[in-house]
């Protein structure tokens, strides 16, 4: 009741009012910029707590000062000016220090060991505040009152920023500037109660009660203005964290060189559809993978798939319409979501989609249609979510790579049989070494004009305990793609220089190289370690690699090339006429010997063309004195063709299957002048 009775009848209610509105906009100010600072650290948690402190000390300053002013005792008062400045320096210095240690995480009570410190600081700038505060007459202070004013001061406050430290929620930040309200009101309305004056009667000289009001509402506008000045601290800090927030995100969702959202978007956004799709709606999964992009790459430079890459985005975000989505999923993948409800819908995107991947690209003064494949699945026939449907959308895609006659392809079940069998056989194939599964075959290798052996070609056979004899164009491409060429290739190089090294005559043995080892392994270093292994000397070993393998890295194959060459290896260039950039090819390095591809020699005994494009390659191998080996001969007519257009070396099915190496004498007999017999499948390229 004393306190009540104190602020009834011995304050004016107006400028009360006034203090009461600059204590709660302090104390939300103040509590806004502490929250922020709790969650910074080093430097930056420094420059917010400075900011908390200024706000803190200087709102609760300029509300003790106003409700001082709106004090009337009855009698004339003046102020001491160093102790009121001195008030407002312990306000600033203690609020701070108890901030900072309520965001010290290594103790358990901080927040509230902290908050408390700020109430005792809060008690001490009232009190050194009312020091400064001279009033004509004896004044005396009741001990329980200012002891209560202080307990409420530092408990409060313990609370309050207990509170929003410990539960960091927008309620709870709205608790604590309720709880620091009623600390510093408590504070400093008790402490007032405390106060009593026994005027003195001959003292008449004091301050205007009028320059009072005015001073209180000067010191209200200078602490609302320090007040805003915090706020306003806080709304741009805010502003620029929502902008690095947006900005961050947009580069976490999007890819930063087309503009289209990227793989981790487009995985959001796929689950959101599926999740929203009802009864009627399908969502279709479509991943395009663009098919000559390394192209681009190998012979306009990285730049130039950049570019190529930003106007096949350009063109997607182009095409899109409303239930349309488009990504791109890293490298030359992009995929497109599309919602729909009739096939018509579906068909239709795929058709736009075909046009703008099949438009040629304009790259500087390069024109080039790369083309894409195309793989389709829908949800639901085709999977009920996210890692299936891409999954089956992809092996559609592949499917459609294959296919050299489409460029789409929709999913179906039997694809998911064809991978497993797949992934069978590439584990199966791991084992095949270990297993002794794995031989190898040799095929003779002749003088056309003389008819005298020159060497064998090593072809890989692996024999499948269950399935039997794969086909090496079955099996290799799995090996290339899972890593175990590596292996592979290494012990067909070990084992065919070992064999080789044992035969009673100086035949050249030929070795065919993936692509795979030349971007995996120390090649060079490899073929060395074989030959001093071997014993083999360097000029019977040849090894055989494809245009493609060139083409692949040209800098670090042709590298690895030369470092074989200076062994003493000789070197030949496989299925030459295949490739797109042949005569490059033979300008770059200096190759021991050209292998015509068979393609040539099953048409040359009907197509002229076949016959001249054969006439070409023997008169530049001539002219750059290099001769050239003629596969896949099977006939006496295609033998004969050879012998008049002066070809050098042939290989085939006429002059010699490909046996296992302890039948190569009788094969050798049996051979000698046998007709012609069917040639076996295609793709008896690398290792057979």
């Amino acid at each position: 009741m004393r306190v009540i009775t104190c602020i009834a009848t011995e304050h004016n209610l107006w400028l009360v009012l006034l203090a009461a509105f600059m204590c709660v906009v302090g104390c939300g100010v103040t509590l806004g910029l502490f929250q922020r600072a709790t969650k910074t650290a080093g430097l930056q948690r420094r420059g917010w707590l400075f900011l908390t402190a200024v706000a803190a000390g200087s709102s609760v300053w300029c509300t003790h000062f106003i409700a001082m002013l709106a004090y009337v005792p009855g009698v004339p008062i003046t102020f001491d000016p160093f102790l009121t400045m001195m008030s407002l320096l312990i306000a600033m210095v203690g609020s701070g220090a108890g901030f900072a240690l309520a965001t010290n995480d290594r103790l358990h009570l901080a927040p509230e060991v902290g908050g408390a410190l700020v109430g005792a600081s809060l008690s001490a700038m009232h009190f050194t505040g009312m020091a400064a505060y001279h009033m004509a007459g004896i004044v005396e202070w009741d001990a329980g009152h200012v002891t209560a004013s202080i307990v409420i001061a530092v408990v409060f406050s313990a609370l309050a920023v207990g509170q929003a430290v410990r539960r960091p929620r927008r309620w709870s930040l709205h608790a604590g500037i309720g709880i620091l309200v009623l600390a510093i009101v408590g504070l400093h309305f008790t402490a007032m109660a405390a106060l009593m004056v026994e005027p003195i009667s001959f003292i008449s000289a004091g301050t205007n009660p009028e320059i009072l009001e005015a001073m209180a509402v000067a010191v209200l506008v200078v602490g609302l203005i320090i007040a805003a000045a915090g706020f306003a601290s806080h709304l741009i800090d805010e502003d620029v964290r929502v902008e690095s927030f947006e900005r961050l995100q947009h580069l976490a969702l999007n890819d930063t060189l087309t503009g289209l959202p990227n793989r981790m978007y487009f995985s959001d956004h796929l689950d959101h559809e599926i999740g929203r799709a009802d009864d009627d709606t399908r969502i279709a999964v479509i991943v395009i993978d663009l098919d000559r992009f390394k192209e681009i790459n190998d012979l306009r430079g990285h730049a130039a798939g950049d570019e190529a890459l930003k106007t096949v985005g350009r063109r997607l975000n182009r095409l899109l319409r409303d239930g349309e989505f488009a990504a791109r999923l890293g490298g030359d993948e992009f995929a497109a979501v599309k919602r729909f409800k009739d096939q018509k819908e579906l068909l239709e995107l795929v058709e736009r989609l075909e046009t703008a991947l099949f438009e040629p690209l304009q790259v500087e003064d390069f024109e080039l249609t790369t083309g894409a494949s195309i793989g389709v699945a829908v949800y639901p026939h085709d999977g009920t979510d996210r890692e299936r449907l891409v999954g089956n959308a992809d092996l559609a895609m592949y499917r459609a790579k294959a296919d050299v006659s489409r460029a789409v392809c929709f999913y179906e079940p039997g694809m998911d049989e064809a991978a497993r069998d797949r992934r069978a056989l590439a584990n199966d194939l791991r084992q095949a070494i270990e297993r002794g599964e794995l031989a190898l075959h040799y095929q003779v290798q002749t003088s056309v004009p003389t008819g005298e052996i020159r060497g064998y070609e090593a072809l890989l056979r692996w024999k499948h305990p269950e399935r039997g004899m794969i086909p090496p164009a079955e099996f290799i491409p799995v090996a290339e793609e899972n890593g175990s060429i590596l292996a592979i290739g290494e012990w067909v190089l070990r084992t065919a220089c070992r064999q080789a090294a044992a035969w009673d005559n100086t035949h050249k043995i030929a070795v065919n190289l993936s692509p795979v080892q030349f971007a995996h392994v120390d090649l060079a270093r490899l073929v060395h370690e074989v030959l001093l292994e071997t014993g083999l000397a360097p000029k019977r070993l040849e090894l055989e690699l494809t245009e493609s393998t060139i083409i692949a890295d040209k800098a670090r194959t042709l590298h690895a090339l030369r470092r074989i060459k200076a062994l003493g290896v000789t070197v030949a260039i496989d299925d030459f006429g295949t490739g797109y950039s042949s005569l490059d090819t033979l300008r770059s390095f200096p190759f021991d010997k050209i292998k015509l591809d068979r393609s040539f020699m099953a048409d040359v005994e009907r197509s002229p063309q076949a016959k001249a494009i054969i006439r070409a390659v023997l008169t530049l191998g001539r002219s750059l004195e290099i001769p050239v080996l003629a596969e896949g001969v099977e006939t006496q007519m295609q033998l004969s063709i050879l012998q008049v257009e002066g070809c050098n070396e042939a290989q085939g099915y006429l002059l010699g299957r490909p046996r296992p190496i302890d039948e190569i004498d009788l094969a050798e007999a049996a051979d000698d002048g046998a007709a012609a017999e069917p040639v076996f499948a295609a793709g008896q390229r690398r290792y057979g």
